[in-house]
């Protein structure tokens, strides 16, 4: 039992964060939120390339977002993790090199149709299995242009059932698919409560709010801590993050704390206009940015 010194000041100490402004009072929690900051193989031009790995390690990223492949009229992605050979070289180079695989990316469906393509099963199976054997918690499943629940809304019903399918999938597996769709917050969390699976989660995009017009910080707190599994921590490209007037990050940092949330954070774009191929450059500009803001000590 605490005695009754402990048990006041743990009393007092509770009241002092009620008293304390929302982000400070995240701030003054005793639990130290951790943030990584990954690159994406695809951006950094290596998709599904074993250089990917030593370029993370020169930009300064923690890990990478790994991409399964494209996906064109084939049945499945093209992908070569499927050969245990080469799947054995990404996770020795991985392991070598202190980097992690924070998630795998099928891209592929950024122009193909999830609601409509007949296979979409073997597709999502396909992912998740490798998941498993590279020991990877995340997938990353974009609904892209033809899956805009915005301008195509009679694709619902498809979709919905078809992502209850998916989260059925990553539930036995112990896996979270993360989907990103064109809907503002409000209308995500309603996608996410139809499809009614907890291993189905936003992977959460700065651009499409900041784009759109939308608070960002707005949407962050009402798709809330637990629907959140990943972030792309980008815009469209032009500039640089440290040098994007209208995406603060310190105030997304506050914002993150205050929830609670705590993970991957996706370097996707935001590349320099002047110079975008420049991949070491811009990629490493924005990782050292992100780093001094999420990992300063």
């Amino acid at each position: 039992m605490p005695s009754r010194r402990d048990f006041l000041a743990s009393s007092l100490l509770a009241a002092g964060g009620l008293l304390l402004p929302r982000p400070l009072a995240a701030l003054a929690r005793p639990r130290k939120l951790t943030y990584k900051i990954a690159v994406v193989d695809l951006m950094i031009l290596k998709r599904q390339k074993l250089g990917a790995f030593q370029l993370t390690k020169d930009i300064g990223a923690d890990g990478v977002e790994v991409d399964m492949g494209g996906l064109g009229n084939r049945d499945t992605f093209d992908s070569q993790l499927s050969n245990p050979d080469i799947r054995q070289q990404f996770l020795a180079k991985a392991k070598e090199l202190n980097l992690e695989i924070c998630s795998l990316a099928m891209t592929g469906f950024y122009a193909q149709s999830f609601a409509t393509r007949p296979t979409y099963e073997r597709m999502v199976q396909d992912c998740i299995d490798t998941m498993k054997l590279m020991n990877v918690p995340v997938a990353f499943l974009p609904l892209g242009n033809q899956g805009d629940l915005v301008k195509n809304p009679e694709l619902r019903p498809a979709i919905v059932e078809r992502l209850r399918v998916v989260g059925r999938m990553a539930e036995k597996a112990g896996v979270v698919v993360g989907i990103e769709t064109a809907l503002d917050a409000a209308g995500e969390v309603q996608l996410l409560k139809d499809i009614g699976s907890k291993h189905v989660q936003s992977y959460f995009n700065f651009s499409n709010a900041l784009k759109n017009g939308r608070d960002l910080h707005q949407e962050l707190r009402t798709l809330g801590r637990k629907r959140i599994c990943q972030i792309h921590c980008t815009d469209d490209d032009g500039v640089w993050l440290q040098n994007n007037p209208r995406l603060d990050m310190k105030r997304v940092k506050e914002t993150l704390a205050d929830m609670g949330w705590q993970g991957w954070l996706v370097i996707e774009r935001s590349r320099d206009a002047t110079d975008p191929r420049n991949v070491k450059k811009n990629f490493g500009a924005n990782t050292a940015y992100m780093k001094s803001i999420f990992q300063a000590i």
